[in-house]
């Protein structure tokens, strides 16, 4: 089984790809979240192999992805190949080693890990902004090739295999920046939606978390996990965060459509 969460489309279409080839299922983490209030038990088959992939925000794995790790168990583990993938702009951080920890108190161990270069798409923060097109297209070209040989090595089950791009000063942004990202911008209050809406509500169908709800204009909830999906997808452009979005681009994978 694959497990997944994905804003505007970079992590899904991985999962979807990921899914198919090693003929397994994918389970939303967001959707598991939001319809489960108990620990989250799932039964595995003998031969099933177990993925997780994810987004990098701010240098680290989301919050909402860290915490369903922390309540998930399984029924029949055996030392099952168990993996992580996640999608960043650039660079993971410490990704590899928050992993790690993550399951310090459970019995699992990672089998391997890998990061994926994806289109940006994160916008909320002063001088951030999404790749030109140019590049965008690029990014997504290589990634194709990436995930075909990222399959290869799963369907091998090479077991000790980590290959995330830590980046530079990555203890600073991974251990002192992310949890001030998590603190101060996994928030919904500073969105809001200009005269330009037009209720089409393609903001609060695509927001994973369901937190959504267009009554004339959208009106956010508490559940927000700043993915930034209500702001990237607006057809009108209409959706800003505070003053830092204004007059930047979006981005949604190009197949996000077909993504189901």
């Amino acid at each position: 089984m694959i497990f997944y969460f994905s804003g505007t489309g970079n992590s899904k279409w991985i999962a979807r790809e990921v899914s198919v080839y090693q003929q397994e299922k994918m389970i939303s983490i967001a959707d598991e979240t939001a319809s489960r209030d108990a620990m989250l038990h799932y039964t595995l088959g003998e031969s099933e192999i177990i993925g997780f992939v994810f987004p990098v925000y701010s240098w680290a794995p989301p919050a909402i992805v860290l915490e369903f790790i922390k309540k998930i168990s399984f029924t029949n583990y055996q030392n099952h190949y168990i993996f992580f993938i996640c999608s960043c702009g650039d660079e993971a951080g410490l990704t590899l080693q928050i992993m790690k920890e993550s399951v310090y108190t459970k019995n699992w161990k990672w089998k391997a890990g890998f990061s994926v270069i994806m289109p940006n798409n994160y916008v909320s923060l002063p001088g951030f902004d999404t790749d030109p097109k140019e590049l965008e297209q690029k990014k997504l070209r290589e990634a194709v090739g990436e995930v075909q040989r990222i399959n290869g090595i799963l369907s091998d089950r090479t077991e000790m295999h980590f290959e995330c791009k830590k980046g530079s000063l990555a203890f600073l942004k991974s251990r002192i920046i992310n949890p001030l990202f998590n603190k101060f911008q996994v928030t919904a209050k500073p969105f809001y939606a200009t005269d330009d809406c037009i209720a089409c509500g393609l903001c609060e169908k695509d927001c994973p978390t369901h937190n959504i709800k267009v009554d004339g204009k959208p009106i956010w909830g508490d559940h927000c996990t700043s993915c930034l999906a209500c702001y990237n997808i607006c057809p009108r452009h209409a959706i800003n965060y505070g003053k830092a979005t204004i007059k930047k681009h979006q981005y949604f994978h190009p197949d996000y459509k077909n993504l189901f």
